[in-house]
């Protein structure tokens, strides 16, 4: 099955609709609340796992201990957990993308693993560490799973083979969400998860640098 994506003018038609998403805040429609809890509680509270597992990262000498090799998979992680939101946020939730969330799930699960496995022995990774990482393993599952149940119709497609013409492709969402909510979403996750490890980073990247400089 080829992966297609819209004509540019098909997908900026689909930009320009005027009727984006609502979610009802009062209601106790069962879709409405999982709706409400994906984009206004697991989305926006990842950073707080996140922005603690950075500070643990600081506490305990990052740039001193396995340095820029763990600080390099930390941003793949990022990565890992990234592209399956953004997809999910502004296209229409089909067969790909459910396929590319999970696949992501388990390919950051794995990668998380490696990234203990590398660290243990070159830093102190304390118990509240471990512990942060139980949440920012779990969540990309949380996400998928409340994705899944949004989207039951999209899962039996995407295990029957995904047949329909628009399964494998990338389309706008008819109603997308709103400008206000993606451009707050995205200035928190740039202020709690990109800067910080953008920081840790370049802060690995100069202690290597300076090792490097006063070796003889």
């Amino acid at each position: 099955m080829a992966l297609r994506l819209l004509p540019r003018k098909a997908a900026w038609q689909g930009w320009r609709r005027p009727d984006d998403l609502k979610v009802p805040l009062h209601s106790t429609d069962v879709e409405d609340a999982n709706r409400r809890f994906l984009l206004f509680g697991v989305l926006p509270l990842w950073v707080v796992p996140a922005v603690a597992d950075w500070w643990m990262h600081r506490r305990t000498s990052i740039e001193r201990t396995s340095g820029t090799k763990e600080s390099v998979v930390h941003a793949v992680m990022m990565t890992e957990a990234g592209v399956p939101v953004v997809m999910g946020l502004v296209a229409r939730v089909n067969p790909l993308v459910l396929s590319v969330m999970g696949g992501a799930a388990l390919a950051h699960g794995a990668t998380a693993l490696y990234d203990v496995t590398l660290a243990t022995g070159r830093r102190e990774i304390r118990p509240v560490e471990q512990h942060i990482h139980s949440f920012l393993e779990v969540l990309p599952l949380t996400a998928l799973a409340f994705t899944a149940c949004l989207h039951a119709d999209q899962v039996r497609s995407m295990f029957r083979g995904g047949a329909g013409s628009q399964d494998w492709r990338l389309v706008p969402k008819e109603r997308p969400l709103s400008a206000g909510y993606l451009a707050a979403l995205a200035g928190t996750v740039a202020g709690g998860v990109v800067l910080p490890y953008a920081e840790e980073l370049r802060r690995c990247a100069r202690a290597r640098t300076a090792r490097a400089g006063a070796e003889p």
